[in-house]
Formats: C-alpha cells, structure tokens, sequence
C-alpha cells in the first residue's frame, strides 16, 4: 500500500516542483525589483515634506482613526495613549468597545475622563446596537463607542457610521503606531484622489521598548516563536506587498493597520461578517470599481509602520494562522466570479489566482511535497539528484529570500541598531524551513476542511511594558 502511495506522489512531482519554482521566483522577483520602489518611497516622503503637509491645513485630510476592542484590558490604554501622541494635524479617535466582559470599558472611562453623551447617530451601515456613547473630557478628540458585540466587521460598521472625516484607518486595539505613520499614509490621498486604501508595513512589537505610547528603541523578540513571526512580516509586507502594489493587484491590507476613503467603504456596504474582514473589504472594493468603471488605486507602501502583539504561544499561533486562512477562502468563495476573469483587469488574471493556487491550495501542495520525500525516502526512492534539487527548491531558495528581506530591510530602515539582532533574525530565517514552516502548512490545511467555521480564535495578550502618561 506504501508503494502504491509513492508511485502516486512520484507522478505528481512535477506539479510540486512547479509550485515551488512559481512561489519562490514570484518572492525573489518581487525582492529585487521591489527595491526601486521602496527607494523611490523613501525620496517622496522625506521630513521635509512631512513639515510642508504639517504647514497647509490644505495639503492634508483629516482622519478618523477606528479602534475594535473586544476584552483588551491589557493593551488598550497603551494603544490609545500612542495613538493621542499621533502627528497629525488633524484627527478623531474613535474607539469600538465591542461588548467587551473584562475590564476594557471601565479603564477608558477612568484613564481619559469619559462623560456619556447622547447616541444621535445616523445609521448608513448596519450593526448591533449602540448603548452608550462617550466622549473625553481631557482629549476633544476621542470618542469611545459602547455597544452590543458583533464581532470586529460589525464594530468597524459602527465605528464608520460615528466617524466625521473623509478617510479612516482602522487599527488592532493591541498595535501602536510610528508617530508619523498617518502623515506619510495620509499623503497619497492628497497627492492623487484616486487612491482609495493604503495599506502600511506591521511588523511585531514584541520586543519593542515602548515609552509614553511610543517605540522608543526597536529590538528582535526573545522568543523564537516571536522571532518566527518577525521573519514573516518582513518578507510578506516588505517584498511581497510591495510587489503586488506594483502590479496593480493587492488583495489584501492588513486589518492591523490601513487607512481608506469612507465614501467608498460606504458604497460597498461596509464591513461584511467574516473571519477575514480585512481582505474581503479589499477584494470588494477591487470589484466595486472595476464593475462601476470607476479610476481607483489600492496600494501598499513601507513607510506607515504599525507594530502589533503576535502571539506567543503555540496555541494562540495555531488559532490564529487558522482564522487567517478560512478568511481568505471565504473571501475568494465569495467574489469567484472575478476568478480569470478578464473584465476585472491584472486583479482577476492575476492576482486572485494566485491566492486561490498558492496561498488558498498551496499548504496542501507544500505539505504533500515533504510527505512524499520522506516516503520515497523510506522505500528508497530517492536519487541523490532529486534530493538535493528539492532541498535547494523547497528550503535553500526560500532561506535567501528571507535572509534577503531582512537585510533589505535594514538596509533601508535601520530598525535594528544590535548586530546580535540583526544575526539572530538571519539565524532564525534559515531555521524557519526545519518545522516551523510545516507546521504552519499543516494548520493551514486543517483550516482548508473547516472554512465554514466561523469562530475567531481570540489570541493571549501580554501587557505592554514601559509605558507612561501622555
């Protein structure tokens, strides 16, 4: 039976291959000629040109900043205090309590001095209802909303409809923002009205030396599942959103942090109830204009840094991983017809196939690669040629590119002023490809046979250390 098993896994070898030589060229070529791109980046959005945004109330909008809370008593007074210390010359502070049961509520109101005030909203987008409505007697600018949970989609919804500006940006009640990060996001708004979402580099705050609600010095976590994480981030958002950017089909913004224009969410109904929330608003929002024949640009750029817990434990990991990859399922099932779909462009063609052969089916390809090494060599199958060939497309091409990320990264950013954490990242982006990377496959193919699922796997939070009063 064992060899009847291999004789199958020989005969789709070649598909393997395939996928690992598709995957790991797409990452390298976005590596490299995302390098321009970031360089041209970093030449528009110098300080000078931040002080110039600063200067003109007419060079800039003003934002209305969204902030889902659900039981985040551990993080949520650091979150709001780094988003009071913004940069910006304008801004709201909005903050979602969706139904919380812990102690959430009750440390906004004592922290910030919340008075209620009465609810007078107009409802455009649907969601449960709102039973209190507070502002800040110390900061005009921050307004908490107290409502009945429905999840994060239902408590943006809410957030939307209280929201007085043109552009939001939703947030993780657990993330901190670079002090100039809405400034250099806010920026492409201005500068061409096309723009419709922005999307801006996370990178893990574990490790971080937080002061005041800020990042007062940048540090590798100590963990290696934190260091796991770091080495995710900085090739995903670094060279791979980067690149889709390019490429006129970026499917996805981290719901960690990206800012769009309201009129826009509204017209496609807001937030959808799903586990993925943040790619499908992207995805519909793709689809709205194109249908609609409407001139539109999502982009990514590298510059607005949000730093957000990961997890640090194994299990809230696992959950995790798995509620990320049901949302991306359901949100390709829900918008299949722009599948090689001509009619919406680079983002039919090529963009949403990729998500559904490498990020939606690709664990399963991935996983039965490994499997099938392992048994052929058990019987034996296994030619020294073969062998070092799956070794050098399966692991060696993977570690230079994610050795390549780091080193771009701080190349052009400086985040980490250590070598020793700059040697530890490196180490740890050779040592992902020996478990780690498995064991993520794996959870991602269980989650494949649970897609229907719609639970959301809440992760430990941890404390945000070093923190004082704004």
């Amino acid at each position: 039976m064992l060899e009847v098993l291999a004789y199958f896994l020989l005969s789709i070898q070649f598909l393997i291959f395939l996928y690992f030589i598709i995957v790991n060229s797409i990452y390298s070529y976005f590596a490299i000629f995302s390098i321009k791109e970031l360089l041209i980046n970093l030449k528009i959005s110098t300080p000078q040109k931040l002080k110039i945004l600063l200067s003109s109330q007419a060079m800039y909008r003003p934002i209305s900043i969204l902030v889902p809370a659900y039981n985040e008593e551990l993080t949520i007074l650091s979150t709001v205090k780094s988003l009071l210390s913004l940069f910006y010359p304008e801004f709201e502070i909005i903050v979602i309590n969706d139904g919380s049961t812990d102690k959430t509520l009750d440390l906004l109101i004592s922290e910030f001095n919340l008075i209620p005030v009465p609810p007078a909203i107009k409802i455009i987008l649907p969601h449960k209802p709102i039973k209190n409505l507070y502002v800040s007697l110390d900061y005009p600018n921050l307004i908490v909303i107290d409502k009945v949970n429905g999840g994060k989609a239902d408590a943006l919804n809410a957030g939307i409809n209280v929201s007085q500006y043109p552009i939001f940006c939703c947030i993780d009640a657990d993330s901190i923002l670079d002090p100039e990060a809405l400034l250099r996001a806010s920026r492409l708004f201005f500068e061409d009205r096309t723009v419709v979402a922005v999307g801006g580099i996370v990178l893990p705050l574990n490790g971080a030396v937080v002061e005041g609600g800020t990042i007062k010095e940048f540090k590798a976590p100590k963990k290696f599942i934190e260091l796991f994480q770091t080495i995710e981030y900085t090739r995903g958002f670094l060279a791979g959103r980067t690149g889709w950017s390019i490429l006129k089909s970026l499917l996805i913004i981290s719901g960690a942090f990206g800012v769009f224009r309201k009129d826009m969410v509204i017209s496609i109904g807001g937030y959808r109830k799903t586990v993925g929330e943040d790619m499908d608003l992207v995805v519909r929002l793709h689809k709205y204009c194109l249908e609609n024949k409407i001139p539109y640009k999502i982009v990514f750029i590298p510059d607005p840094i949000c730093y957000t817990q990961v997890p640090t434990d194994w299990t809230s990991l696992l959950k995790q991983r798995n509620r990320w990859h049901r949302g991306l399922i359901d949100s390709l099932l829900y918008s299949k017809d722009m599948f090689l779909n001509p009619k919406y462009k680079s983002v039919g063609t090529i963009g949403f196939p990729y998500f559904v052969f490498v990020e939606a089916l690709g664990p399963i390809v991935e996983f039965t690669g490994y499997l099938s090494f392992i048994i052929f060599y058990i019987l034996d199958l296994i030619s020294k040629e073969y062998a070092f060939l799956f070794f050098c497309l399966a692991f060696l091409w993977g570690m230079w590119i994610n050795i390549a990320s780091v080193f771009l990264d701080n190349y052009l950013y400086r985040r980490y002023s250590s070598l020793a954490d700059l040697i530890k990242l490196l180490f740890t982006g050779i040592l992902e490809f020996f478990g780690y990377r498995q064991l993520m496959a794996a959870e991602r193919i269980i989650a494949t046979f649970q897609f229907w699922r719609k639970g959301w796997g809440k992760p430990l939070r941890e404390k945000i250390q070093h923190e004082f009063s704004i």
